[in-house]
């Protein structure tokens, strides 16, 4: 069984690197980093009395080497190299027994710029260029929330057109501005507020309080909507922090990272502090298919979290385990951005007691029993014998009319819900469903370096297509599960209005009729409803616009097979509108030509 792997353990370089193990089948298992790829990949196995596998590795790990027949690895310059390759593999190809991260965000920042004359407070992401640029942040919620409380609290300058008008606006009228426009107010007097404003950014009780009391006079008029805004928006500003008596009197800039694993899931637990205080937190979840491994989650979370620069790097990272890499991270965000950062695994002090707060509200957040939408996952994994627990599903389906306005759609659900902002629409160029669905996921394979991949795709089609899609994965060097869903065949046709022909399900090992009550068949259903619905929208929206297009065209005397006959030459309304006259004279005629290109 480990034949092959034997003899490539004969020729390993003495070089940093990542390797991957792969079983009978060429999937990909698990992606690991060497500063050493002889000795890493050699420390799984023992040469005697037979070659086997080590066991004094973790369960994980056997289970893994276990189903392992052949190694692969890739040769890069420093250990640096390979941390940053072996967390891209894990993004792009999803390995089975990797724990795969969710992307992370780049979380806003409030920042104002001192240099201006009656400076304003804004949102940024990036860094902006100037001198005395102060950042506040980050918030992970709620940004947006403290920012527009401080232009209800303190008469700010409004917006950034308000000075260029030069003359004072409504703003003013309704005590909202002092107009510095008409120089109303001195630059000194504009600074005074400038400063409450940035003392209420930190301490917030001034903004809940002037809040609350908007929402009471809200309610006593009975604008009841209204004042439901201001309630909501005093609950995002107050859940902005964890409560903690914890304050530095080094004034130090801090992030704090805790990371727990729970029965079936792991929470990420961010803090923020910011000149010795927390000003900020944020969590994630993420399942664990198989045992947890703390450094690779670890690893996952600070590369992904500080892949690019942000307004306010903290120099001090603090960790809730004593990872592996801890060092090798240390030396690679050092250099990417630019100055000394330390991940510290404290085990005393007042850090110490940061770290304790952040276990304390992780382990919170996984007191939570597995809700209902958990169980029928697993009931999902278990009956079509999928390699993981679905938590992040993509759906896809496409839509045309008689080869017109041809559009796919991916829908994402994840952790029991539509996650809508990472819905995808495709405009498709293949004239067949075949070659429509395999444009469609070639170009979400293509995509997984930048989004990770899903746990199971379900497709709206039958067996064929769910091997297009297994084919398409291999060919990547991806392993992830894949499942059709599609009406039975009645006369030729699925009679979907009609309700008369049941659904198959489709999968790797069999295929499945459930009844129609099975809850397992309506979760499938209800992943496929929801594409359709999603392509059938973008389709009908699609195609009001060519039908406007194709109006247009025969106002000016091309009729509809010339219409036609000019999309299945040029693909859509506005290669024609930039195709030459000569190309129009070849794809129709030259009566047509001098009727569009005059």
């Amino acid at each position: 069984m480990y034949k092959q792997i034997f003899q490539t353990l004969q020729h390993l370089p003495n070089q940093a690197g990542v390797y991957q193990y792969f079983d009978k089948d060429s999937r990909l298992l698990y992606v690991g980093k060497a500063k050493n790829l002889k000795n890493r990949i050699k420390s799984y196995w023992r040469f005697s009395p037979n070659f086997h596998p080590n066991p004094t590795l973790n369960l994980r790990i056997l289970r893994m080497l276990s189903q392992s027949v052949r190694i692969e690895y890739i040769v890069v310059e420093t250990e640096e190299d390979a941390l940053i390759l072996e967390n891209s593999l894990i993004k792009q190809l999803n390995p089975k027994y990797n724990i795969l991260l969710r992307d992370d965000k780049t979380y806003p920042y409030i920042y104002i710029d001192e240099n201006q004359k009656f400076p304003r407070f804004e949102l940024t992401r990036k860094v902006i260029k100037g001198k005395n640029i102060i950042y506040y942040g980050p918030f992970p919620n709620g940004g947006k929330v403290l920012l527009d409380a401080l232009y209800e609290v303190f008469p700010l300058v409004q917006k950034k057109s308000c000075l260029r008008e030069g003359k004072a606006c409504l703003f003013y009228q309704i005590e909202k501005c002092l107009a510095p426009c008409e120089e109303k107010i001195s630059k000194e007097e504009y600074f005074n507020i400038v400063k409450k404003a940035k003392d209420a950014i930190i301490k917030r009780k001034i903004l809940i309080e002037v809040l609350h009391n908007k929402m009471v006079e809200l309610a006593m008029a009975e604008r009841f909507e209204e004042a439901g805004k201001v309630r909501d928006n005093i609950k995002t500003i107050e859940s902005l922090t964890i409560g903690s008596n914890l304050e530095l009197l080094s004034k130090e800039n801090i992030d704090i990272f805790a990371i727990v694993n729970g029965k079936t899931k792991g929470v990420i637990v961010k803090l923020f502090m910011r000149s010795g205080k927390i000003i900020s937190s944020s969590f994630s979840t993420f399942r664990t298919s198989h045992i947890f491994d703390s450094n690779e989650v670890y690893k996952q979370a600070l590369l992904e979290f500080y892949n690019h620069e942000a307004p306010q790097i903290a120099k001090t990272i603090l960790i809730a385990d004593d990872v592996e890499d801890k060092e090798e991270l240390s030396q690679l965000l050092s250099r990417r951005f630019s100055k000394k950062i330390n991940i510290i695994y404290p085990k005393q002090g007042i850090k110490l007691k940061l770290i304790n707060l952040a276990l304390n509200n992780a382990n919170e957040l996984l007191k939570n029993s597995p809700n209902e939408q958990e169980e029928i996952e697993k009931k999902i994994s278990e009956l079509f014998e999928l390699e993981t627990t679905p938590y992040r599903v993509e759906s896809f389906d496409n839509s045309h009319m008689m080869g017109t306005a041809t559009v796919g759609a991916m829908v994402v659900w994840e952790e029991g819900k539509w996650l809508k902002k990472a819905y995808r629409r495709y405009e498709l160029n293949t004239k067949d469903e075949y070659g429509q669905m395999k444009e469609m996921l070639t170009r979400r394979i293509e995509s997984f370096a930048k989004n990770s991949p899903p746990n199971l795709w379900i497709l709206d089609g039958g067996e064929t297509l769910r091997k297009l899609a297994i084919n398409l994965l291999e060919q990547s060097n991806m392993t992830l599960d894949v499942i059709a869903i599609a009406k039975e065949k009645l006369d030729a046709k699925a009679h979907r209005a009609k309700g008369s022909a049941k659904d198959i399900i489709y999968t790797n090992k069999s295929v499945f009729e459930l009844t129609t009550t099975d809850k397992r068949l309506q979760w499938v259903q209800r992943q496929r409803d929801e594409a359709h619905r999603f392509a059938i929208t973008y389709h009908q929206n699609k195609k009001r616009k060519e039908d406007i297009k194709n109006s247009l065209l025969q106002k000016k005397g091309i009729g509809p097979a010339t219409i036609k006959k000019l999309l299945n030459y040029f693909g859509t309304f506005q290669a024609i509108k930039n195709a030459t006259y000569q190309e129009i004279s070849v794809a129709s005629s030259e009566k047509v030509a001098k009727i569009l290109k005059t």
